[in-house]
C-alpha cells in the first residue's frame, strides 16, 4: 500500500456538532473576524483527493461560490445520485472499498470534508488515519453531532494542539493500533 493518508479536516461546536438540526451551519463562521485561516491552506496544499457526503456537497454548491476544490478528484458518497458532474463523481460503492483503491493509486493525502454519515461509515472500518478537529467556542445546544453513537472504539494520539485568538482551538490525532491488537513485542518495546 502506499502512504496516502485518509485525514478528518473539520469544525465542531464545542459541545461537537457540525450543525444545527435544520442543517445550518453559521456558527462555524464567528470565528472569521478578523480573517484567519487556521492552517487549512497549508493542509489543503498536502491533499489531492477530497471525498464527502452529498448533503456536505449540496451545502457548499448553496453558498453561491466557487466549488473550493476545483483541481482535485472528488468524490461525493450518496446512496441516490450517480454518474458526476463539472465538480464531482458521485459514488454509490462501499466507502472501504473506495478507500482501498485510492490507497493503492499514487498520490497525495485524502481529505474527509464531512459530514456526520461518511465519518461514521469511515469509522465502523477504522479508516481515518488522522483526526484534524477545530473546536468552535460556542455551545450550539442540539444540531447533528460529529461522532455518532454505535462506532467502535479507536485509539488516538494527540499529535498537537494549536490555540488562535479567537478562541478556536484545533486538535490534532492520529489513530493508534488498538492495544489489544499489538503483538507482544510491540508492548515491549
Amino acid at each position: 500500500m502506499r502512504n496516502r493518508q485518509i485525514i478528518l479536516y473539520i469544525a465542531i461546536s464545542l459541545d461537537g456538532y457540525i450543525a444545527t438540526g435544520n442543517d445550518d451551519i453559521n456558527f462555524l463562521s464567528i470565528v472569521e473576524r478578523p480573517p484567519e485561516d487556521y492552517g487549512y491552506t497549508d493542509f489543503v496544499n498536502t491533499v489531492d483527493t477530497v471525498i464527502m457526503g452529498r448533503k456536505t456537497y449540496d451545502k457548499v454548491l448553496s453558498f453561491g461560490i466557487d466549488f473550493p476544490h476545483r483541481g482535485r478528484k472528488c468524490y461525493v458518497i450518496s446512496r441516490s445520485k450517480t454518474g458526476a458532474d463539472e465538480n464531482v463523481e458521485y459514488y454509490n460503492g462501499d466507502v472501504a472499498e473506495l478507500i482501498q483503491k485510492l490507497r493503492e493509486s499514487s498520490g497525495s493525502n485524502i481529505f474527509i470534508d464531512g459530514g456526520a454519515e461518511l465519518v461514521f461509515a469511515l469509522m465502523q472500518h477504522s479508516l481515518i488515519d488522522k483526526f484534524i478537529i477545530s473546536i468552535i467556542p460556542i455551545l450550539v445546544g442540539s444540531g447533528i453531532s460529529l461522532f455518532k453513537p454505535g462506532r467502535p472504539e479507536q485509539n488516538l494520539l494527540l499529535q498537537r494542539s494549536v490555540t488562535f485568538p479567537s478562541g478556536l482551538v484545533q486538535l490534532w490525532y492520529v489513530k493508534q493500533p488498538s492495544l489489544n491488537k499489538l503483538s507482544i513485542a510491540e508492548i515491549k518495546a
